[in-house]
């Protein structure tokens, strides 16, 4: 079969682009110049990208910058990218053009080319409608792409992050409440530590998340203030006076979110620390979640010769040799996923400083790193909580053996019979194997009662409350 070719030209001369392809001649120019990592922009990012597309060309028309059937013709094709097609014609490589020229213009192409289709026109007739022209009318990369990396995240966050979060809070909640009553051994140091409630456990991390999820919150406020309308460097040249307000609105309309033009366009384009604060916040749950996934994998350990306090849900079989072993894979994905997540976050900040005057030319890898970190995480805590989280059963018996065979019961008798007289019984309970209470009884340190109520395990388990 012939492969049929149309001829566009740009700066730099001519060149054939397959006739069935949507994008244009830089970008085949970008797909030769990058063939890095075969890795492709994000869904969410086209998204943005997509979506900043359809609202300029909503502003540019109804300010008569471009006309008005050309910006019908653009919204629809943006509409039709937004409901799933041509999503295959987004090409070029994350690790692309500095600042992201060249995605931007494979989106700018893909939108041009289809609105030529919907008035009738041929792909790569660009007197119609031009990438650059039409639908990048009153643009830059250098505001668009930042603005993208604002709607990208935020698009992610509000769709995957958040209500995993909600999801694997509530759940965390719900095992505290089923396992209030169970007492076992705390553990400092990986040693002995006095007695916990094994559903604080659980309101510790709920509570751990929560706080984790007002954080980034907060960071991500930052993002919804753009810098869509300085164009090239943050003047706002070749835009209508009221486009950058008016532009900010119809993209917080599209995405419902209220959004604004920054008090100062240049400086929104230069500084990356809206997407340093949010990738920060990120690593910090990052490194919780990563606490998290080690307590539940020795809690769970065993089941004959560790804590085995809890039990996971197994998934999967865990050995390709050891027959009915089960492993705590999810806890060890979440680990995984949590250090990818740590190492994007130095990437993002080595990136961020590394512009240099009017513009920040690593922003691809920026925007790739960030948008992924957030879905990478929510999907990691989505799939932790429903295959694991939600699935855990305890084991009364060890924890109850585990929280009366603890040295550390002797703490609670500190203020009865003093700390080295405690210590005393401690080593004599390690050297002999005797029950605390025996060798406090048999040396006549406490009478039985006051004892019984002081080593209440229940009692000194319980949690002070507000």
């Amino acid at each position: 079969m012939t492969m049929e070719y149309r001829i566009e030209k740009d700066s730099m001369g001519d060149r054939q682009i397959p006739n069935d392809a949507y994008y244009g001649i830089q970008t085949l120019r970008a797909t030769e110049n990058f063939p890095i990592s075969g890795i492709k922009p994000l869904p969410t990012y086209v998204d943005a990208c997509v979506l900043i597309k359809k609202a300029t060309a909503i502003a540019n028309g109804e300010l008569g910058c471009i006309p008005q059937d050309i910006s019908d013709a653009i919204v629809k094709a943006a509409d039709e990218v937004l409901k799933g097609g041509l999503r295959e014609q987004f090409v070029v490589d994350v690790y692309q053009a500095g600042a992201g020229t060249s995605h931007h213009m494979n989106v700018n192409e893909v939108l041009s080319n289809r609105a030529l289709e919907i008035l009738g026109g041929e792909k790569g007739d660009y007197k119609k409608v031009s990438p650059n022209d039409h639908v990048n009318y009153g643009q830059s990369t250098n505001d668009v792409i930042p603005t993208a990396i604002r709607i990208g995240s935020l698009l992610a966050l509000e769709h995957c992050l958040y209500p995993a979060l909600s999801g694997a809070i509530a759940t965390l909640d719900n095992k505290a409440e089923e396992f209030a009553h169970i007492v076992k051994s705390g553990r400092t140091h990986m040693q002995d530590a006095v007695p916990v409630r094994l559903g604080e456990n659980f309101w510790a991390w709920a509570e751990i998340l929560t706080a984790h999820m007002g954080r980034i919150e907060t960071a991500a406020k930052d993002l919804t203030v753009l810098g869509l309308g300085g164009s090239a460097t943050g003047t706002g040249l070749n835009t209508h006076p009221d486009y950058r307000f008016r532009v900010a609105e119809i993209l917080g309309e599209l995405i419902g979110q209220p959004l604004t033009s920054a008090p100062h366009l240049m400086a929104a384009m230069q500084s990356m620390a809206p997407f340093v604060n949010v990738s920060s916040s990120l690593r910090n749950l990052a490194q919780d979640l990563v606490k998290i996934s080690h307590d539940l994998r020795l809690m769970d350990s065993g089941p004959k010769t560790g804590l085995k306090e809890i039990q996971l849900p197994p998934v999967q079989p865990g050995s390709s040799i050891m027959p009915g072993k089960y492993n705590p894979v999810m806890a060890e994905m979440t680990s995984m996923v949590c250090f990818q997540v740590m190492g994007y976050d130095t990437a993002i900040a080595y990136a961020a400083q590394a512009g240099q005057l009017e513009l920040n030319v690593m922003m691809p890898l920026i925007a790739y790193d960030l948008i992924h970190s957030i879905e990478i995480l929510g999907n990691t805590i989505k799939a932790l909580s429903e295959k694991c989280l939600a699935g855990i059963t305890a084991n009364e018996t060890n924890c109850q053996n585990f929280a009366e065979g603890s040295l550390a019961l002797v703490t609670a008798l500190n203020t009865h019979i003093g700390y080295l007289n405690a210590a005393d019984v401690a080593k004599e309970s390690l050297n002999t194997g005797k029950p605390i209470r025996q060798i406090v009884l048999d040396k006549e340190l406490m009478d039985e009662a006051t004892l019984a109520q002081v080593l209440d395990l229940e009692k000194m388990s319980q949690i002070p409350t507000n």
